[in-house]
């Protein structure tokens, strides 16, 4: 009995994208397609002709979604006041949700709209796949989760988790994941959005790797980092949407007693996966940059890998150099701490300074070889499942009927009366 011809070893290029971003990005579904769209041009020139790409997205770019169509709501300057704006404009879509899941404003402001955002999210990222023949991690969105009930996606009730989507060239669904630990930011307070699932984190084996997602937050935690290596992970993939100065003092401190700079402590998450894990080969770490309204992004973009694949030593501002970089984009200035502090500073929204906004956009790549795959694909989830009915529909989304727009806006103008007429 003959054994099985070996199989030849994955060799393939990762494309890690640094884009920047602004509210204005935001505010139509040809806004957003164009700035989805750029990304992957600025990605062209170093997309290989002659072996497999992955191009990785950053962190919850489809967040800001919310946006669209509220360009008139921008002068307000801050995500609260535009948050506040669109929840009473947009009432007799988001008070239906907030009476009967029982969420909050922001939530069900984001739920409301969640059908036709769901779906221009979608679709713009498989037109991309397809374009640019890439395997595609879209970065992440805060979604509904789905199931498919009678042939359709049926949304369920209340919940909203940080997602990334993984797509193949022809645009076909890898897999999804979800964000586990969440940022106080991303908690009741904030975005309001639900936590993943520990249990629910997969590998999907693909010819750019055994590819496992953490996001942001989730890259730093041991349980899912366990997780991964133990399904086989070989690419691990942490798309990044960093909501502070890079140069500022972390803000989850492991230790109280012990704050760190942003930097190092970044050096917890894809560089310390890669040069001290098991089955975690490589790590590619895309972060956003750009002030959003008043809330301002940034951080080093970089690629990792074993110290060995990566004997030149750099690393992060206001971090000693050392090995395990195989691409890292450099931040706006070098100098010495405090000096790059006040830089980090006047980078911020709303600063009025000359460098407001003036951060580094950057595209890093790197070849990569990993063995054939052992590792088996993970069984469809019932939502992916229903992320497939979307992708292969190309009709419009359903909008609510004008009797039930009408009723709803009624309904919240009832209550309201009734609200000052208790304050009386």
């Amino acid at each position: 009995m003959s054994l099985p011809a070996p199989q030849p070893p994955r060799v393939f290029r990762a494309v890690a994208v640094q884009p920047k971003w602004g509210a204005e990005h935001f505010v139509s579904a040809d806004a957003f397609r164009a700035w989805m769209r750029g990304q992957l041009e600025a990605a062209r020139p170093y997309l290989s002709p002659d072996r497999p790409n992955l191009v990785v997205l950053t962190e919850l770019n489809g967040l800001p979604l919310v946006l669209r169509g509220a360009g008139w709501a921008l002068p307000l300057k801050t995500f609260e006041r535009v948050a506040l704006a669109l929840v009473v404009a947009r009432l007799p879509r988001v008070l239906p949700v907030l009476l009967r899941e029982r969420v909050s404003p922001i939530r069900a402001l984001q739920l409301a709209d969640s059908e036709a955002n769901t779906r221009l999210y979608l679709h713009t990222c498989r037109g991309l796949a397809r374009e640019y023949g890439v395997y595609l991690c879209c970065g992440s969105a805060p979604m509904p989760r789905y199931r498919v009930v009678n042939g359709r996606p049926v949304r369920e009730a209340s919940t909203l988790t940080n997602q990334t989507v993984l797509l193949a060239p022809d645009g076909t669904l890898v897999g999804v994941t979800d964000k586990v630990h969440l940022t106080p930011d991303e908690e009741a307070g904030g975005v309001d959005l639900s936590p993943g699932r520990l249990e629910e984190l997969r590998v999907f084996p693909t010819p750019v790797g055994d590819l496992g997602v953490a996001i942001s937050l989730d890259a730093f935690r041991a349980d899912v980092i366990e997780r991964l290596e133990a399904s086989g992970c070989t690419v691990l993939l942490q798309p990044d949407a960093n909501g502070a100065a890079w140069t500022s003092l972390e803000g989850l401190p492991p230790d109280p007693d012990n704050v760190r700079d942003q930097p190092v402590a970044w050096l917890e998450s894809s560089w310390t996966a890669t040069t001290s894990g098991h089955s975690i080969r490589y790590a590619v770490n895309p972060m956003v940059v750009g002030n959003l309204l008043d809330l301002s992004f940034d951080g080093q973009s970089a690629i990792t890998g074993r110290a060995e694949d990566a004997q030149r030593e750099r690393s992060y501002v206001m971090t000693e150099p050392r090995p395990g970089f195989l691409a890292l984009a450099p931040w706006v200035a070098d100098g010495e701490p405090e000096e790059v502090r006040t830089i980090g500073r006047q980078l911020a929204a709303h600063s009025g300074h000359p460098r407001e906004n003036a951060y580094h956009v950057d595209v890093l790549h790197a070849d990569l070889s990993l063995p054939a795959s052992t590792v088996s694909p993970p069984p469809r989830l019932p939502h992916e499942a229903a992320l497939e009915t979307i992708l292969a529909d190309q009709a419009a989304p359903r909008r609510a009927s004008p009797a039930s727009v009408w009723l709803a806006a009624a309904l919240g103008l009832g209550l309201a009366l009734l609200a000052l007429k208790r304050r009386r």
